[in-house]
């Protein structure tokens, strides 16, 4: 059998701080587990939870038989003053339909692609201070535990609909390498209802307005198109992304960041 820990932090790829949290949290667990790295932008929860729902809701062959989820952005943005000894975000466990457990720093929407699939939600007992870098010195002994099935830092049982708010709505998710937009509109939302391929729809995001083509697919506009089409995340229900063929969507928006409003009207 197969275990693996996804971690996802908002390191930038071949940060040093990505290779002590590694080396930390492979000191804590058992011989046959295994580890995997995802970065998002500094403090996105918006991306740490859509990455963390593609991760966590996968079904094999797409992950590993026993998967444990790591995710730490920490913006420290839930207390506006000043903050004794380092405190910030306390940290959650939760477990899944399809029995895949959850780490992740109760930060902005970390949690909020995976609500509703969640059977179980707790607090945790971790040191939420002490340390600057809580992900390294304090939290991968929770994962140790997690990993040999020792669920003794459990605290107190939370109500995941109180506790989790909602992802952003119509808005973007996660900007991949090649500059598409993984947004949070989903197949069955209301708004898409009324779109059909190949039709030409305004797509605004900040200040800037672009012309792209409803497509059924990544390559069915034009060389240079910007196209909105179903993309290749979101499992059964997949959401959709904003992508220009051969080029970068996000460039051609001015790079705007993760969970900027997308609004969509019809094309004169």
């Amino acid at each position: 059998m197969k275990s693996m820990v996804q971690i996802i932090c908002d390191y930038a790829p071949g940060d040093m701080a990505w290779a002590e949290v590694l080396s930390a949290v492979n000191a804590v667990l058992p011989e046959e587990w295994h580890t995997s790295l995802t970065s998002v932008g500094s403090f996105e929860t918006v991306s740490t939870g859509f990455v963390l729902a593609q991760l966590a809701l996968a079904e094999p062959p797409l992950r590993t038989d026993t998967l444990i989820v790591f995710a730490n952005c920490a913006p420290r943005k839930d207390l506006r003053q000043a903050r004794a000894n380092n405190e910030g975000e306390g940290l959650l466990y939760a477990t899944t339909g399809n029995n895949v457990s959850i780490i992740a720093v109760n930060s902005g929407y970390s949690m909020s692609f995976v609500r509703d699939a969640l059977t179980q939600l707790w607090s945790v007992k971790a040191d939420d201070g002490g340390s600057q870098f809580r992900s390294r010195d304090n939290f991968p002994q929770i994962v140790g535990q997690a990993a040999r099935g020792d669920k003794s830092f459990l605290w107190h049982q939370l109500d995941p609909k109180e506790h989790i708010p909602d992802p952003p709505a119509e808005a973007v998710a996660y900007i991949d390498s090649f500059g598409n937009f993984k947004t949070t509109f989903r197949e069955g939302d209301e708004a898409l209802k009324k779109l059909t391929p190949g039709q030409r729809i305004k797509v605004t995001i900040g200040a800037l307005i672009r012309t792209a083509t409803v497509a059924s697919g990544s390559f069915n506009v034009m060389e240079g198109d910007l196209a909105f089409a179903p993309g290749s995340s979101g499992h059964e229900r997949r959401f959709w992304e904003i992508f220009q063929r051969g080029g970068s969507a996000s460039a051609s928006f001015a790079h705007p960041p993760v969970g900027s409003k997308i609004v969509l009207a019809p094309s004169d």
